[in-house]
């Protein structure tokens, strides 16, 4: 039996801020991760297995830390606003309690730290941009995870970075001072 492709679905094109996105996507079910930046929706692709080692380690390591012992979470593919414009979902954004509590008010919540994994379609345009509305929306720390190259860059601005690889430390201090590991136990 031959398997029919699905064919993607057709995006809006009129779309404003993300208050008028986020009533679309109420209107119409649909499948998929999406990010809204200054009226362009962007499909955020199907997690690789690869990928979710990564996420499956960091998740794991953070549960180990105080933030994790005092109620933050370290959340997959969360909504991070950044302005009415502008709307991202980390492959993982660190949120304290009161951020988690206020969601139950409906009061969006941008994260302090954002952690991405480069996938084989990301441009290096899609990665500055990234970067740039983290920081925008008041982030302290941004880590780009580039698994090719089995490294990560650390981002303390958005014209600030570090690049990590091998027997070398990362952490997230200061924010997270507890939260570091050796950059090859990552890969293992």
């Amino acid at each position: 039996m031959i398997e029919l492709a699905t064919p993607a679905p057709v995006l809006p094109t009129n779309l404003r801020t993300v208050d008028e996105f986020e009533q679309w996507q109420q209107q119409y079910a649909h499948e998929g991760s999406y990010e809204f930046v200054r009226g362009r929706i962007v499909e955020k692709k199907e997690m690789k297995q690869a990928e979710y080692l990564i996420l499956k380690f960091l998740t794991r390591l953070f549960v180990t830390t105080m933030a994790y012992a005092q109620g933050d979470e370290l959340t997959p593919e969360m909504d991070s606003y950044v302005d009415d414009i502008r709307k991202r979902r980390p492959d993982l954004a660190y949120f304290t309690l009161a951020q988690i509590l206020e969601t139950g008010e409906g009061i969006r919540q941008r994260t302090q730290f954002a952690i991405e994994i480069l996938s084989e379609s990301e441009s290096f345009q899609d990665v500055t941009e990234k970067v740039q509305d983290y920081f925008d929306a008041g982030a302290v720390l941004v880590w780009y995870i580039l698994p090719v190259s089995r490294k990560i860059v650390v981002y303390t601005s958005a014209d600030e970075s570090k690049s990590y690889k091998g027997d070398t430390v990362v952490s997230a201090a200061p924010l997270l001072p507890d939260f570091q590991f050796i950059v090859s136990d990552l890969f293992a």
